[in-house]
């Protein structure tokens, strides 16, 4: 396991660990558990055979194993996942924070105050809903069923406009500050969902988030009144995903921790 820190804003700290360096506090926060084990919990590993069936998409491994880690030393307010799916991520974290259902014994566990999952499909989000009663987290717990990008353009427009208001009085799909915010989609949308995912983030909140897959070779460019291939639409989204981070390594936080399955993008915002 490898962790690169880029561009440290100076003087910073966060998070309510004890007194540390920039560099200390990532290295804490970023590493492996060696408490846990990358052991898939059983609700979650069910849900990996149903996605292997449909054919669907599947985050790495250790890519989950690391957000379960990191997300276990975040002391969390109010976390949001965007890109639900069928509940294999939300699974991971709901065994983090409410361990094993059946298990009637087991002593509580740190939560977040509010865990928002947005997934765009209305099927997934029955699923997903299903996932939340059975962890018995309907207090504070939901699924959202609209696009990310309206959600946060709406928390956008009204922010401005109630910023006198008490957050209690601001109507939002989503109950801020927000703390927390993992990204899982498909690569062509995860540059501008973690843009906008990281416009509306708390000072000192984090974004965590895979990055796309980095392409190879010449694949020239679309011809003109042509849809892009595959490979073309890869190179794309790649160079959405290196202006984003070149937007947020100017002042904020950015690192990034490499894993077998992949990379992740774990960056802090600076006040």
């Amino acid at each position: 396991m490898v962790i690169l820190s880029l561009f440290m804003a100076p003087g910073t700290n966060g998070f309510g660990l004890p007194q540390m360096s920039e560099s200390e506090m990532l290295e804490r926060l970023l590493s492996e558990d060696p408490n846990r084990t990358d052991k898939e919990p059983e609700i979650a590993s069910s849900i990996g055979e149903q996605m292997l069936l449909m054919g669907l998409r599947t985050m790495p491994r250790s890519l989950r194993v690391r957000i379960r880690d990191i997300s276990s030393r975040v002391p969390l307010g109010n976390a949001i996942l965007v890109g639900g799916g069928i509940g294999h991520l939300s699974a991971w974290l709901f065994d983090l924070w409410c361990g094993v259902p059946t298990d009637e014994n087991q002593n509580a566990r740190p939560r977040p105050d509010s865990f928002i999952i947005v997934e765009e499909g209305a099927r997934f989000g029955v699923i997903i809903d299903r996932l939340i009663r059975r962890y018995n987290a309907e207090t504070w717990s939901r699924v959202i069923a609209k696009p990310w990008s309206e959600i946060t353009a709406e928390v956008t427009s009204w922010s401005a406009a109630a910023a006198s208001l008490p957050s209690s009085a601001r109507p939002s799909d989503i109950p801020l500050p927000v703390s927390l915010v993992i990204v899982d989609l498909p690569d062509s949308e995860r540059s501008a969902a973690a843009s906008s995912a990281f416009d509306i983030l708390s000072p000192d909140g984090l974004l965590i988030v895979p990055e796309p897959e980095v392409p190879t070779g010449d694949v020239g460019v679309p011809d003109e009144g042509q849809e892009p291939t595959e490979a073309q639409t890869k190179v794309i989204a790649f160079n959405q995903w290196i202006s984003f981070i070149r937007r947020v390594s100017d002042n904020h936080s950015v690192s990034f921790v490499e894993l077998s399955g992949g990379t992740l993008a774990v960056i802090r915002r600076i006040a």
